[in-house]
């Protein structure tokens, strides 16, 4: 069995975060999750790091949970500490891009729907292959892709585990853009400098706002948020200073 490990490096303000075993596959058991949530948690509380990106092999995202191995040791205790670790990675404050080429199947596919963007080569696919295993998408899918893709392309993906390519996705807006695979490391990184580039507190809470209205909230509700959230904005030191800098070029 080949272990995944989770590499961290620092590219200016980028925290880049890496998946990466020694066959490509880049499989996620509890103690992976484990360690992907401890590290991106870093990087979130660092504050030399202004955006995370998220990022696999060439050949593949991830493979998703190894079914074999998750039968035999899956238990109770196991599965809701994964469910937590998996929450503290989607609940992070800074914005974070997904990254993928190839493969993104399962609690995978799942990881990148819980980041904020996702960029992929034209050879990535998506899958949610849970059902031919016996049970149900465990970590966001049935919510998080029917909110992104609507209920017809969800119920098609999930109920029937047709993989989805990166053409059909970006069609649907499932993804930010498409990159050729040569230039997709680099793109990424020139898109997560331009974000880091933002006055940090309005991009937290631009994030956060979007996050609401792709949430539950209605649009009245919603609205509203926004608008008191731009009233406390126009008010604070941090607009100020920004709106001078801006006056002296």
């Amino acid at each position: 069995m080949s272990i995944t490990d989770v590499i961290i490096e620092k590219k200016n303000q980028i925290g880049v975060v890496t998946l990466s075993s020694n066959n490509g596959l880049n499989a996620i058991n509890a103690d992976v999750l484990e360690t992907l949530a401890a590290k991106i948690n870093m990087l979130d509380a660092d504050d030399a790091v202004r955006v995370i990106v998220l990022r696999g092999s060439e050949k593949t995202f991830s493979s998703g949970i190894n079914a074999t191995e998750f039968v035999k040791t899956v238990n109770a205790s196991m599965l809701e500490d994964m469910l937590d670790n998996f929450d503290k990675i989607a609940e992070i404050k800074k914005p974070i891009i997904a990254e993928i080429s190839g493969y993104a199947v399962g609690i995978g596919f799942e990881l990148a729907l819980a980041c904020d963007m996702i960029f992929c080569s034209d050879n990535a696919w998506f899958a949610v292959p849970d059902l031919c295993l016996g049970t149900v998408p465990g970590f966001g899918a049935t919510q998080r892709l029917t909110k992104a893709i609507g209920k017809a392309k969800a119920m098609e993906m999930i109920l029937s585990g047709r993989a989805m390519g990166a053409a059909e996705a970006d069609r649907i807006g499932l993804i930010s853009r498409i990159i050729p695979l040569m230039y997709l490391h680099d793109e990424t990184l020139k898109a997560a400098e331009i974000i880091a580039s933002m006055p940090e507190i309005a991009s937290r809470t631009s994030k956060e706002l979007i996050k609401t209205a792709v949430g539950n909230t209605d649009l009245e509700e919603g609205l509203d948020i926004e608008k008191q959230v731009y009233k406390n904005a126009l008010e604070s030191d941090e607009y100020k200073l920004n709106l001078e800098k801006m006056l002296e070029k």
